[in-house]
């Protein structure tokens, strides 16, 4: 009986376009092929590591949810997350999905009990660091109000009766401006007479 071949998606990120991503690949492709590895190659040029939507990333953990493979290798973490909590939360992912991940840069394989360990760690790192972010955000909101300052998202614009009743819409037909010409003046209290709003109506 013949073992089964290990699918490996192999990960490389290069932030600007005039980088190149082949001393990565290099080494990924080095890994794979020295434990008869099939290989698929994914690969994010000019793509920031902070950005939300990376296509090559996207389309890998795609693969992996339709079981096209088995395991990925990347060169370092921080070209696969683009913080910790993202790499805990995609790692899980692909766990869920019985794929396994390997790091060559931190030397961890959660194909082993010792890489299953280190992302345990991880995970209680990222788990400190959303509970830092929820306190200094509970802070910050305490503070405001203490100060007075009003809380939630600004309205957009003035309501009906700061008009005398008009809409925006209907300011702008008066004063025969465009509606977000309209808007401004009636933000800033003015008119084109130099009057206030409720005066015009």
């Amino acid at each position: 009986m013949t073992a089964k071949t290990i699918r490996a998606g192999i990960y490389a990120r290069v932030s600007t376009t005039d980088q190149e991503p082949e001393n990565q690949l290099r080494e990924l492709r080095r890994y794979c092929e020295a434990r008869d590895w099939t290989i698929t190659e994914y690969v994010d040029t000019g793509v920031s590591g902070a950005k939300d939507r990376r296509p090559a990333v996207d389309r890998l953990m795609t693969d992996a949810h339709r079981r096209r493979l088995d395991t990925v290798v990347v060169w370092r973490l921080d070209r696969f997350g683009r913080n910790l909590r993202h790499l805990i939360t995609a790692i899980e992912d692909l766990h869920a999905a019985g794929v396994s991940f390997v790091s060559l840069g931190e030397n961890i394989d959660t194909a082993s009990p010792t890489g299953r360990l280190l992302l345990g760690v991880m995970g209680s790192f990222a788990e400190f660091e959303r509970a830092r972010i929820r306190e200094r955000i509970h802070a910050g909101l305490a503070r405001a109000k203490a100060q007075g300052r009003r809380l939630g998202r600004p309205r957009r614009g003035p309501a009906p009766r700061e008009l005398g009743g008009l809409t925006i819409r209907q300011a702008a037909e008066r004063w025969q401006v465009s509606k977000s010409t309209a808007a401004r003046w009636i933000a800033a209290g003015k008119t084109p007479a130099g009057q206030t709003p409720s005066a015009t109506a």
